[in-house]
């Protein structure tokens, strides 16, 4: 089955924050800060404001990207999708969107940091975490387009 990605409805804010959710609740170091009824508001919120992309395959989601402009805000894949391209799917198409992306990654998510500077992210800075709700060390990350490209 072919995968494609598509404008996130309001509807699959269930399905989104049930990915966003379960990372938080599996992942050891992640702080459980959210009821998975939370998780699901604020993943429809994001759809709202029109900052998610869903990647589809065989009629199942399994992964997402949220953009502000520039900014990622998020990007979360379902277990059984990692490793299958489908994040460097999303972040392409949020690459063609615009001339230059920003996020931020935690630092004990070396998994992410590998990926991120594999798709050509430079590392900017670092926090303590004083700056994320979470309180846990992070690290900002970008991306620029190469000069003449158009977005």
């Amino acid at each position: 089955m072919t995968l494609f990605l598509r404008p996130a409805a309001p509807l699959d804010a269930g399905t989104v924050g049930d990915i966003l959710y379960h990372f938080q609740q599996e992942t050891d170091w992640m702080p459980k800060l959210y009821t998975s009824a939370e998780v699901i508001s604020f993943c429809g919120t994001m759809i709202d404001r029109g900052w998610v992309t869903v990647a589809e395959r065989g009629g199942c989601v399994e992964g997402f990207l949220a953009r502000d402009g520039e900014e990622v805000c998020a990007l979360y894949l379902a277990p059984e999708a990692c490793g299958l391209g489908t994040g460097k799917m999303l972040l392409d198409a949020a690459k063609a969107a615009a001339l230059r992306l920003t996020l931020r990654t935690f630092a004990a998510n070396a998994g992410a940091q590998k990926f991120y500077r594999r798709e050509g992210f430079s590392e900017t800075s670092r926090g303590d975490g004083s700056g994320n709700e979470e309180g846990l060390p992070d690290i900002a990350f970008e991306w620029r387009a190469a000069q003449g490209a158009a977005a």
